[in-house]
């Protein structure tokens, strides 16, 4: 009896087992056929497994939490040169599901270590991406630049509440803005009142925070926070997904230069 009993167990276990086999096997054909996003099953944690040809895995990732006292201090020279025009144009304003998306015309400009990086594009996190000494911001704004080889420089602007800025009243003009919808602009945006030019920053050397997740991004992090309403951030925050952030990643063998 008590051989049949202890059959019937090994049986019922190897049908459990079958079955939480089966439920991996289907889930990873679930994700397989997955588009990221920021929650549930398709969220971060599973980017890796979703973009099978990413480097979502990789050991260089972004964001990461910058520790002040870790980065080696480096006085500010002429590393970084900030060429924004007044003249340049806004070509248009995209929310793809993931931020709202601000499109140039060719023009403004970053050289970063002797290369010339184009301004290609203007994206929101909410909250920020980018952690120092553990302090999440109510909002980060990305502007990517592309060289003519096609490295890519990104400056992190980290977000704070205080009074209201008239750029990001420009920019939230053009708002609401339905999932999937562009919007024409080819209207003049100055860059320079965000004077970026005296502001001390952090750099590192990372990768996209949002799928292929590419690495051999240069990112740079200004230390100051630009300031923005209260009622500013709650626009943005209400024309993308509920907290668009890339959760930390390992900071492994990187170093972090401060450059005051």
């Amino acid at each position: 009896m008590k051989a049949k009993i202890g059959f019937i167990c090994f049986v019922q276990l190897l049908l459990l087992l079958s079955c939480v086999q089966y439920d991996k096997e289907k889930h990873k054909s679930h994700l397989a056929n997955a588009h990221w996003s920021y929650s549930g099953e398709t969220s971060p944690e599973n980017w890796a497994e979703i973009e099978k040809n990413s480097d979502c895995d990789g050991n260089h990732q972004s964001p990461i939490n910058i520790i002040h006292r870790r980065a080696d201090s480096i006085q500010m020279s002429d590393e970084l040169k900030i060429l924004y025009s007044p003249k340049t144009l806004l070509k248009e304003v995209e929310n793809n599901g993931h931020s709202v998306q601000f499109d140039f015309e060719a023009g403004d400009s970053i050289n970063y270590k002797n290369e010339t990086y184009y301004l290609k594009q203007i994206h929101f996190h909410e909250p920020s991406e980018h952690k120092i000494n553990g302090l999440i911001y109510p909002i980060e704004m990305h502007l990517v630049h592309i060289s003519k080889t096609g490295s890519i420089t990104v400056l992190g602007l980290l977000g704070e509440e205080g009074e209201e800025s008239q750029l990001f009243e420009f920019f939230e003009s053009f708002l609401p803005l339905k999932n999937g919808e562009i919007k024409d602009i080819h209207q003049k945006i100055d860059l320079s009142g965000l004077f970026l030019e005296n502001k001390h920053y952090y750099s590192y050397g990372g990768s996209l925070t949002t799928p292929p997740c590419s690495e051999g991004v240069n990112w740079i992090v200004f230390k100051e926070p630009i300031v923005l309403s209260v009622e500013e951030v709650i626009k943005l925050r209400n024309n993308m997904p509920l907290n668009n952030y890339r959760n930390e990643q390992p900071i492994n063998n990187r170093s972090v230069k401060y450059y005051y």
